[in-house]
């Protein structure tokens, strides 16, 4: 087999285009979500590509985590590259006003669930002695925004969390790769706004915002530079937009 990528999240959005991505350099694909038919739609598009497997899970499911991986077949625990992308913002607002619901699942699953899967992968590349991790933060990572408090502090441990992981594996043969994207026209605002679509399109209006494919495009330099190279840390901000929540609309 080629290299493996084990791709979080990867039903949509920047972890759909990673995959999309990765098959068109070849990379066979073990895609996780919880939307299995999803899993199955972008399976069929990309299997005439390169070798493809799915496993449904939740990120923020620990035991569901460690079953799924325990399940793969020998041959797919030859894992190259993990990309955690799983995550999501739900809501805005001050903190005395948040909802706790909100701020469970971004900390379940920005945070636990990238651990979860991290944990249960990391032998798997310690055990060949390379490897790869990329991370999916966020501009909110480096830049808290008010009524953001607790998604920017979700991504911020994403950050540190990388830069732990680099500190510990370096020496083992696997790079770490952490990747800040700014403002990406996904299903992100659509989520955090639940489902209210005119809200959510408010957000792109007034300027060309990044997409998917911008971020895939990214990891996938990543990933294949020499082995001399390490990017350690890749920040993404639309070309209209100079801070987190600094974007000159027209």
């Amino acid at each position: 087999m080629s290299r493996i990528a084990f791709v979080t999240g990867a039903t949509s959005g920047i972890g759909k285009a990673t995959a999309e991505a990765f098959a068109g350099a070849g990379i066979d694909l073990v895609l996780c979500g919880r939307r299995q038919d999803r899993l199955d739609e972008v399976a069929g598009e990309l299997s005439s590509q390169v070798k493809v497997t799915t496993l449904l899970f939740d990120v923020r499911d620990k035991q569901a985590v460690l079953a799924a991986v325990n399940s793969l077949p020998d041959e797919w625990k030859n894992i190259d590259i993990l990309v955690n992308n799983a995550g999501n913002a739900h809501g805005l607002g001050t903190l005395d006003q948040g909802d706790t619901d909100d701020w469970d699942a971004m900390i379940d699953g920005n945070v636990k669930g990238l651990l979860y899967v991290s944990k249960a992968i990391i032998p798997l590349l310690l055990a060949r002695g390379k490897g790869h991790i990329v991370n999916i933060s966020s501009i909110a990572g480096k830049q808290t925004y008010a009524n953001g408090a607790v998604y920017c502090a979700s991504k911020a441990a994403v950050e540190v969390i990388s830069e732990g992981m680099r500190l510990e594996l370096t020496q083992h043969g696997i790079k770490t790769t952490n990747v800040a994207p700014g403002a990406v026209e996904t299903e992100f605002s659509l989520v955090r706004f639940k489902g209210d679509e005119e809200k959510a399109e408010k957000v792109y209006q007034g300027f060309d915002p990044l997409q998917a494919g911008d971020i895939a495009d990214a990891i996938l330099y990543a990933v294949n530079a020499p082995d001399r190279v390490t990017i350690a840390d890749i920040t993404i901000l639309a070309g209209a937009q100079s801070a987190a929540t600094t974007i000159h609309r027209k």
